[in-house]
């Protein structure tokens, strides 16, 4: 039994009967980039997802999920999600809008259901990591779990080279 009380996310996930594992990791306010996390866990980039909530003109939430070494061009995750525009929301709003914090964000368990997108570059890692829900807390499931309790579009909307 963990530490700390389940989270929604975890709830969830029992609920729907999908398997996870989660760590624990101790994290720093003033520095909640997915970097730190990856290299506690011990696991490369590629698997460690950050979550990102952005809104488009009709002020309708979309939910971006992509690895932590990787940044979102708004133009592809605009065209991927078939909208004119999108932009990141404000960190202010996030809690509003998701019932998480930032470095707390999950895809998983929001406060609603938003449209979900992840980077197609979740197809070529063979377990991912996302927030649990909360500050030092990791999630670590199948990709195909997460895309299919999501119900995530998968495409490509991150800067590459």
């Amino acid at each position: 039994m963990p530490a700390f009380k389940k989270t929604n996310a975890m709830r969830m996930l029992d609920k729907a009967g999908i398997d996870y594992e989660y760590k624990e990791y101790e994290y720093d306010e003033n520095d909640l980039d997915g970097h730190h996390v990856a290299e506690y866990l011990g696991v490369p980039y590629e698997e460690v997802f950050k979550t990102l909530v952005a809104v488009n003109d009709k002020g309708e939430y979309l939910v971006y999920c992509l690895s932590v070494d990787d940044e979102v061009d708004l133009k592809k995750a605009a065209r991927l999600a078939g909208e004119k525009r999108v932009e990141m929301i404000h960190v202010k709003d996030l809690l509003a809008v998701t019932g998480y914090i930032r470095g707390g964000c999950s895809p998983i368990g929001m406060k609603k259901k938003y449209r979900t997108y992840i980077d197609e570059m979740i197809e070529l890692v063979d377990s991912v990591s996302v927030s649990g829900g909360q500050r030092g807390l990791q999630i670590t499931l199948k990709p195909s779990d997460l895309i299919s309790f999501t119900e995530a579009t998968v495409g490509d909307f991150a800067m590459r080279d």
